[in-house]
């Protein structure tokens, strides 16, 4: 049988159904997003070593969503807050991912990328480097509490 001209997976379309999924249910389990996707479990880990990464997928593709601003142009509160604004609106929309994310470690690139700009932003406020990192802890805690809260019932 000939391989197909586009392959079904990918780690996005992986990313995609898993937050799908987790949306619909809070969880996923790989047998629940192999079925999702039409293909055997095992296919999947010919893209991804496991859910750890798929975790690391979701949360990549939720952060994508945040919009930067350029740090040359506001200050540094503005900068503070359009990125918490942008946060909390892309996890909003998946509430049931934060439960996730909370348990494992961040090795996403377009996370760090958030976490930097926020960095640079209490950079420019004169915050020393560790009480950038509790800025960051907070921000990050606040936004993610209050997107849970937003979809309490």
């Amino acid at each position: 049988m000939a391989r197909p001209s586009k392959p079904k997976l990918s780690t996005a379309a992986i990313a995609d159904a898993a937050l799908k999924l987790v949306d619909a249910h809070g969880e996923f389990t790989l047998p629940q997003l192999a079925k999702a996707l039409s293909v055997s479990a095992s296919s999947l880990y010919n893209h991804v070593s496991g859910k750890d990464e798929i975790i690391e997928l979701m949360r990549g593709r939720a952060m994508s969503a945040i919009s930067l601003p350029d740090n040359a142009s506001s200050d540094w509160q503005e900068i503070v807050r359009q990125i918490a604004t942008s946060y909390w609106e892309s996890y909003s929309r998946h509430p049931r991912l934060i439960p996730l994310l909370t348990s494992h470690t961040v090795r996403d690139s377009t996370t760090l990328r958030v976490y930097d700009a926020l960095a640079e932003a209490f950079a420019m406020a004169g915050f020393e480097p560790k009480r950038r990192l509790q800025a960051i802890t907070i921000v990050d805690s606040f936004v993610l509490g209050s997107a849970l809260d937003a979809a309490a019932p």
